[in-house]
């Protein structure tokens, strides 16, 4: 199956000149670039009907991909193709010998001058070459241009000079942009102080157009529609419906939007293994957690991290360059682990959400071992262990299972001086609530407070609705009175499952759960148990 967006990337390159997208990792940036690079080399057999039809189906249903009824010349230009990448975690000298074999190998096609010691020269004597001999101006494609300073964002000393090496090499986009036919330039990240984006005047940030918002990843349109056979396919391996399938492949990678009227947009990488291997993991974290991101969140509060789930910024806020941040929201953002869920056109602001389970349950896999100090192994376990109990409709079970993991959390992850405030403490327990029945969301359909305000937990299953309440240093009498008052209960009283209000007390003195009734709708204790 192939999915088509070759209209979108012939508009790209014959609307504009300079071209910047920023997207998530494992979102297909590479892919388009290559395919890029392929339609300038010229490669029209690429773009043509497949012999065999059913291995490439367009969007359209028509044989051969969109651009074909588009471009009519297919001119062929000198392509100058550098995937930046292989610059992270080097040093300096590492990194500048390495952009000097990227440059050498288009040397070998265009000739290079010795007097030209530097990348930026070198890089500029290519260009000017290339278009000499060729007569066509150049096409300069830079993949994941921010891959050598990401892990470099508090060595300042080093960041300033790879930076300059950097600044160096592309000025020349700018100094040379009279030889030059298209520049499109990738990355997760934006970082301040690079030539590339204070001197470009002319460069095009399309990363929250909404015409583009679907260029990278699989839109739910291409989902219903090429993709369909492979869903049925992984419905019927699943023994669900495709319905069924479509709501679970939604919940675990869907989400992300990048623009006020996005698209939706499911993550490719994920999804794609999904559908290939039958099954549903969470692959985006199995293929490599950001060291720079979790370097980055080791700076701020930890628990602000999580509270950024709903929070409502305005643009700037968030698409500032990650440096200078005074938070850790706009890496967040811009990696993909928070994305635009709703925007208001009045007052010009965002509302960001964590996209989906997967990345829910990633980053809070990231940061458990870090607030914790427990191994996800140990997380698991228990995640697994409440998941049968809650399944089985055994709510006490369940919080025992919480009761006694809390139990083995090392007291010295907060100090004395925090533990004696009590907005502190409190913090420190709704977070640790707060992660550990994010990740039974992986399991079960459960909802956790967000600032927009409902019930501290809501757990669902086929058969019953849990509704908990959490109090520290408090009564079980409070916490259940605040379920009434607030009505969290309300809205499931008409759904046809059983529905259960909790309310579970902490002791900041015991440092546990010590407390929990749970009552059926009308009130009636089900279940109690009291700790001393």
């Amino acid at each position: 199956m192939y999915v088509d967006k070759t209209d979108m990337m012939y508009n790209l390159a014959n609307k504009y000149r300079y071209v910047f997208l920023a997207r998530p990792r494992r979102f297909g940036k590479s892919l388009l670039c290559n395919t890029f690079k392929a339609y300038f080399k010229g490669q029209k057999e690429l773009f043509e009907a497949c012999p065999e039809p059913e291995f490439m189906v367009s969007s359209s249903n028509q044989r051969g991909l969109k651009v074909m009824e588009l471009e009519k010349e297919w001119k062929t230009y000198p392509v100058l193709h550098f995937i930046m990448s292989g610059l992270k975690n080097c040093s300096i000298e590492e990194a500048k010998g390495k952009l000097g074999l990227l440059i050498s190998k288009y040397e070998k096609d265009y000739g290079r001058n010795e007097a030209e010691n530097t990348p930026g020269a070198r890089f500029s004597g290519l260009i000017h070459r290339a278009y000499e001999q060729t007569g066509e101006k150049v096409v300069v494609i830079l993949d994941e241009y921010d891959s050598p300073i990401m892990r470099l964002m508090y060595e300042k000393e080093q960041l300033e000079q790879m930076r300059t090496m950097l600044r160096e090499f592309y000025q020349v986009l700018k100094d040379d942009g009279a030889y030059l036919r298209f520049v499109f330039i990738t990355g997760v990240t934006k970082f301040s102080q690079l030539s590339i984006f204070s001197e470009l005047n002319n460069l095009r940030q399309i990363s929250m157009d909404d015409e583009y918002s679907g260029i990278c990843g699989i839109t739910q349109e291409e989902l219903d529609t090429v993709l369909r056979p492979c869903i049925e396919e992984y419905a019927e391996n699943l023994e669900i419906t495709t319905d069924d399938a479509y709501a679970l492949l939604k919940k675990n990678y869907d989400g992300y939007h990048f623009s006020p009227k996005s698209k939706d947009v499911y993550a490719p990488f994920s999804l794609l293994r999904a559908l290939d291997g039958k099954n549903t993991y969470h692959y985006w974290f199995e293929s490599g957690t950001s060291s720079s991101l979790l370097e980055h969140l080791r700076r701020f509060p930890i628990t602000r991290a999580l509270d950024y789930d709903g929070v409502a910024v305005s643009e700037n806020e968030f698409s500032i360059p990650c440096e200078n941040a005074e938070t850790p929201m706009p890496l967040l953002y811009q990696s993909g682990y928070l994305t635009i869920a709703s925007y208001d056109r009045l007052l010009q602001r965002y509302e960001l959400k964590i996209p989906n389970n997967e990345v829910r349950k990633g980053l809070i896999d990231c940061l458990m071992p870090i607030i914790l100090k427990r191994p996800v192994a140990d997380n698991n376990s228990v995640v697994v262990a409440i998941a049968k109990a809650i399944f089985d409709g055994n709510l006490s079970d369940a919080l025992t299972a919480l009761r006694s993991y809390i139990a083995k959390i090392p007291y010295d992850i907060i100090t004395k001086e925090e533990w004696e405030d009590k907005e502190k403490r409190e913090s420190f327990y709704k977070l640790l609530i707060y992660m550990v029945f994010s990740l039974l969301n992986s399991i079960v359909d459960t909802e956790v407070k967000s600032i927009l305000g409902r019930a501290d937990v809501v757990i669902k299953t086929d058969t019953d609705i849990f509704v908990l309440e959490l109090k520290v240093d408090d009564s079980v009498e409070n916490a259940l009175a605040q379920i009434d008052s607030k009505g969290y209960a309300i809205p499931y009283e008409t759904d046809g499952r059983t529905v259960t209000k909790c309310g579970v007390c902490i002791s900041s003195e015991q440092r546990n759960i010590t407390h929990w009734r749970s009552v059926d709708i009308d009130g009636n204790v089900i279940d109690e148990q009291k700790f001393q």
